[in-house]
């Protein structure tokens, strides 16, 4: 499965870049597929609904469904979070898969960067890192793109997925 990454630290522009890319590649006929790590705890139906009360009941897995859309939700009760690698069996096989987040995994990575923020790159100690996506000039031993310029990055992140 080809894949490619997203990552940064908060408010350096991943989910806006993640967006667009997904914009973009998806125009040229690419089917994409998206997986956002979170760092807390989240839940995609509410207190009430007949899914939640199915897993406050003890459901291990939840599967919501409509004519538009279905969701799995799978209970993570005792467990550890699923790595990476795990999560990519979960979904049906696409051209290309977008991961926002899992910046310590080992799969090519792409990191946006705000100089707004303050905050230091992780590309200077990451090997992993391909390239920088950056609203600042930076110097490095790797390609810079304009934060905004997703039809170069998205070129260059499929020049490297071999598609």
């Amino acid at each position: 499965m080809r894949m490619y990454g997203v990552v940064g630290w908060k408010n350096a522009g991943k989910t806006g870049l993640m967006e667009r890319l997904v914009t973009e590649i998806t125009g040229r006929g690419v089917t994409v597929s998206t997986i956002k790590h979170a760092h807390h705890s989240f839940d995609v139906d509410h207190a009430g609904k007949d899914s939640h009360r199915h897993r406050v009941a003890g459901a291990t897995e939840v599967l919501l469904a409509s004519r538009n859309r279905f969701a799995l939700m799978h209970e993570l009760r005792a467990e550890d979070e699923p790595p990476l690698e795990v999560l990519l069996t979960k979904l049906s096989p696409v051209d290309l898969v977008l991961i926002e987040g899992y910046k310590r995994d080992g799969h090519r990575k792409i990191e946006a960067h705000r100089a707004v923020t303050g905050n230091p790159l992780i590309a200077p100690g990451d090997p992993t890192i391909r390239a920088v996506a950056s609203d600042s000039e930076l110097a490095l031993d790797r390609p810079v793109f304009d934060l905004d310029d997703t039809c170069t990055i998205a070129d260059f992140i499929l020049r490297e997925v071999g598609l």
